[in-house]
């Protein structure tokens, strides 16, 4: 796109601009002569010549300058707190005694030498600071007529990119296809703005992306000026906050201005919540002029242009709920794009385009790691791809494995291997319980996702061992025994330190916090108790973020909540340590096995199992092979019935025709 033309230089700007830096000039130098004689008239003084030779006998005068101009300085030797050192002069008499004078009080003289060639160099060196200081002037000055404010700060801050310098286009964003379904609809309008005006369609104004940090927003919105091929200004909603007041609105403004010479164009501010936060303070911190200036402003711009034209406003937050709901009507942000975490089948597409320029190994099997990395965003995806990479590079290989790509998930969730930190014998004993304990108690319920790892090796975000669970299908609900499991699996390690040592540790504080959370927000937000049922008595704040939960109860009702909660985490223990309890010897030898390798699949976890206690765990696919094996031969038995009915029918049918016959 070939770049706008300005046209709106005047003649003369340059010759108008010297003028302005003469002026300047004349000022500052009048400006400095008046306050140079003014601190010179305060820091020299006149004295009569029977005064100066007074001073000197009465040891007064430090140093004397004969000059040329027939004047006589005296430098004093006390300066009387003067903030500038005073400098006294009086007239030369020619006095053939005062040099005698001089010498008996030691007072040291010397007499100025006349200007030589070099004194035009010397008043020019000593006039750069001040022309300096004109110069800088100038330049602010020139700033400020440019309508950019002290220093250019009301000039906006964004960065315009054309297709070709953004080189992304839809191809280049996966797992978000209703997010795209939505946004293309935008670009088919820049495009094709006759077949919408036609029908009386009017441009959308704008589009927020609403959704978790990571998902891929920014990237969406670039894809949009990729694929639109219209300039693309790009800025974060913190670029319009500066210091100076109304620099924000100022920045809107000219940000617009631009806009609208360049249009077609798409506008996208990132974070926009910095500016339109809500002007209500129960989102806000209390009352802010600048902030509130910049959000109108912006108000004001969004509901002035002419969307015919071709602009088109894109935000992205993941705050919504703190928006401004001047900001969200329609008219201004007409739509609102979910932008979520990406489910299975988004996660496989992720994984595919992030690894299109990786070499990949035959053996790589996307839809495990997808089922491995349930609620990773786009950016963790990417990130275990990189991580894979650079372990294949350490190995000296030159393809990425499936292993490399389990292990980059372990990377990103749980941190890099801790080699620095060894366990002492005992502490890796109890670490070693600890996590069987996790394992066996998810083992042994048939609502629990099944076990793929187990390890005791020390992680670099804080944990000294984990159990890794795969789910063998995406789940996008969850059921209260399903839940339970879950609490129950937490309880499990904490469980077996109790039975196995007599004694707890510190190392169940994550599992008490997930089983707590999991437990309150049963009670709370599911309605999955007997004691309150369906009555919502948390609601969710930030729900794109850390999803806080605030009470909306009184403090009776709160101290119920928490003796439900302690009960149902009571039970849930209970019966983990039976569990338990019931299977110490499976316990014991696998606890024994992984002290040995630190190491263990699910696999190996189940075959030892298996060996201890043999019958008891059934694999949940040997479950699912055994109950779809029983339906099949109901199913037979039950197409065997109907066709020896339809067979009696048919017998009855033909004869009683005979007998009617």
């Amino acid at each position: 796109m070939p770049e706008p033309q300005n046209n709106n230089r005047k003649p003369g700007k340059g010759t108008s601009g010297l003028v302005l830096f003469l002026l300047i000039a004349v000022v500052f130098a009048v400006f400095y002569s008046i306050v140079s004689g003014q601190i010179k008239a305060s820091t020299h003084i006149e004295v009569s010549y029977d005064k100066f030779t007074q001073m000197v006998k009465n040891k007064e005068v430090k140093s004397v300058e004969f000059r040329t101009n027939g004047e006589i300085t005296i430098t004093p030797k006390k300066n009387n707190n003067a903030v500038y050192p005073i400098t006294y002069y009086t007239g030369n008499l020619h006095d053939p005694e005062l040099i005698k004078l001089l010498d008996e009080n030691n007072v040291v003289y010397k007499a100025d030498v006349p200007p030589s060639s070099n004194g035009i160099l010397t008043t020019l060196l000593s006039s750069i600071p001040l022309l300096l200081l004109i110069g800088l002037t100038f330049l602010l000055f020139r700033n400020m007529s440019k309508g950019g404010g002290m220093m250019g700060v009301g000039k906006s801050n964004a960065k315009m990119y054309v297709q070709k310098e953004t080189g992304v286009t839809f191809k280049d964003v996966a797992g978000q296809e209703e997010a795209k379904d939505s946004m293309y609809e935008l670009v088919d309008f820049l495009h094709n703005p006759g077949k919408y005006t036609q029908i009386g369609a009017k441009l959308p104004k704008g589009a927020l992306l609403v959704g978790p940090p990571g998902t891929g927003k920014t990237l969406l919105a670039k894809a949009v000026a990729g694929e639109a091929k219209v300039p693309f200004f790009s800025l974060s909603g913190s670029d319009f906050v500066e210091m100076f007041v109304g620099v924000g609105a100022s920045r809107v403004r000219d940000l617009f201005k631009q806009a609208q010479q360049m249009a077609p164009c798409i506008i996208f501010i990132d974070e926009i919540d910095a500016i339109g936060k809500s002007r209500d303070n129960s989102y806000g911190s209390g009352s802010n002029d600048e902030r509130e200036q910049t959000l109108n402003q912006l108000l004001s711009e969004m509901d002035g242009f002419d969307s015919s034209k071709g602009l088109v406003i894109l935000g992205a937050t993941n705050r919504p709920e703190v928006l401004d709901k001047a900001l969200l009507r329609p008219g201004r942000f007409d739509r609102r794009i979910i932008v979520e975490k990406p489910d299975l089948k988004g996660r496989i597409d992720v994984l595919k385009v992030h690894a299109k320029d990786v070499h990949m190994d035959e053996t790589v099997d996307f839809d495990e790691i997808a089922l491995a990395t349930s609620g990773a965003v786009g950016s963790d995806l990417a990130n275990m791809i990189n991580e894979a990479a650079i372990m294949a590079v350490k190995d000296n290989r030159k393809t990425v494995t499936q292993k490399d790509l389990f292990e980059a998930v372990e990377v990103v969730f749980a941190g890099k291997e801790k080699k620095d930190r060894i366990l002492g014998e005992k502490e890796k004993k109890i670490v070693a319980y600890h996590e069987i304990g996790h394992a066996l108690v998810a083992a042994l319920q048939k609502n629990a996702e099944p076990v793929q790892k187990i390890t005791i090796v020390p992680r670099t975000m804080g944990s000294l061992g984990y159990v890794m669970q795969v789910p063998e299908e995406e789940k996008y609900l969850m059921s209260k025994e399903e839940l339970i499991s879950d609490i129950k699996t937490f309880c499990g390690g904490r469980a077996a330190e109790q039975i196995v040592f007599n004694s707890i540790t510190t190392g169940a504080s994550n599992d008490i916090e997930k089983a707590t959370n999991i437990a309150r927000s049963m009670v709370t937000q599911y309605g999955m108790s007997e004691e309150f049922g369906m009555v919502a008595l948390e609601s969710i704040q930030n729900r794109y973020l850390d999803g806080r939960a605030v009470l909306n109860c009184g403090e009776q009702t709160a101290a119920k909540i928490d003796e439900v909660v302690k009960k149902l985490l009571k039970d849930c223990y209970d019966e983990a340590e039976q569990m338990i309890r019931e299977h110490r010897d499976a316990l014991d030898k696998l606890a024994e096995f992984l002290i040995e390798k630190e190491t263990i699949t699910g696999k190996e976890f189940l075959e030892i199992f298996e060996e201890v206690e043999p019958g008891v765990i059934t694999p949940k696919k040997e479950e699912e092979k055994q109950a779809s094996e029983t339906d099949a031969e109901a199913k037979t038995e039950d197409a065997a019935d109907e066709a020896t009915d339809e067979v009696k029918e048919d017998n009855t049918e033909v004869s009683t025709t005979e007998i009617n016959e």
